[in-house]
């Protein structure tokens, strides 16, 4: 009879112990949890952001990190004149067309394509690069460029703090795409391919 009882309290005593290993898991999991979500709500400094738009049935999506002004000289300081630059922080931003598109009368296939700019005072010069999943531009080559073209830029006393894409549709064949950080604006067309 004793062996019995023995046996009885042994077996509690595993259930119990059990219970409290499960209990200690899910109480470190759930403050894991807690903790992931505390660390992921801290104001990052360059967020992830995206613009798009539908022009007909072409779908038009911009994907950047959002660099903030905080004060500094960007172009011609932060940024040097005449060097190439992502067009936003972290890994290159890239666009995306599932339709064929001409800019500045120039076929764009429908893809994925790195977004990259060379700033100048007078001119910046937009780059559409094959090579769209890079960090920055550290892996950036002018073989792999599909189109280049020049735009004029737009300087304003007014300065835009977090750097800005849009993606504007003007009919069900036309849109504007535009960039905008600090006092400077450029933007340029595109049509749907026939």
């Amino acid at each position: 009879m004793k062996n019995v009882f023995y046996l009885a309290i042994l077996s509690l005593l595993i259930v119990a112990c059990k219970d409290k290993k499960q209990n200690q898991s899910v109480d470190q999991h759930q403050n894991h949890k807690m903790e992931e979500s505390t660390s992921n709500s801290k104001k990052t400094l360059s967020p992830h952001k995206y613009a798009m738009a539908m022009i007909g049935d072409a779908h038009i999506h911009i994907d950047y990190s959002a660099p903030s002004v905080r004060g500094r000289i960007i172009f011609g300081g932060l940024l040097a004149y005449g060097e190439v630059w992502q067009s936003g922080a972290h890994n290159a931003t890239w666009i995306e067309t599932n339709r064929d598109i001409l800019i500045n009368e120039n076929l764009l296939k429908a893809g994925k394509y790195g977004f990259f700019t060379i700033p100048t005072k007078d001119k910046w010069t937009i780059i559409l690069n094959k090579n769209w999943n890079q960090h920055g531009k550290d892996d950036y080559n002018v073989d792999d460029d599909v189109l280049r073209f020049d735009v004029t830029p737009e300087i304003s006393e007014q300065i835009t703090e977090q750097l800005t894409y849009q993606v504007e549709k003007l009919n069900n064949k036309e849109g504007i795409i535009s960039l905008s950080w600090e006092k400077v604006s450029l933007s340029f067309p595109f049509v749907l391919s026939k």
